[in-house]
């Protein structure tokens, strides 16, 4: 990401006064709203409407989540590769490639 998106949007909230209402809670109802909202565009197995809509709403959830970063004062990029390191560990490519199982429905090799 972009320093100058992370400004932008934190500068928009800045500018209305917003962060007061940007509690844990709230963003977080948010963050799942705006993620239902982007599945919306595919319910009942239609396509989507639109790539249009699709860009919309994954915006949506992004700003929300970078919201909620701020808010807790989290680094996106180092809680992404924490994230990443334990998925790695969870999944080794080679015992679980082509597979959608969950990491606990392994067998140990």
């Amino acid at each position: 990401m972009k320093q100058e998106t992370y400004n932008r949007l934190m500068k928009f909230r800045d500018d209305r006064d917003w962060s007061q209402f940007h509690t844990g809670e709230n963003l977080a109802k948010s963050l799942v709203i705006e993620a239902g909202e982007l599945l919306e565009v595919f319910q009942y197995g239609k396509q989507e409407k639109s790539i249009d809509k699709v860009k919309e709403e994954l915006a949506d959830v992004f700003m929300y989540a970078m919201l909620m970063a701020d808010r807790y004062h989290l680094d996106i990029d180092e809680i992404i590769n924490e994230k990443m390191d334990s998925n790695e560990k969870k999944y080794p490519a080679d015992m679980v490639k082509g597979s959608s199982k969950k990491y606990n429905e392994y067998k140990n090799k």
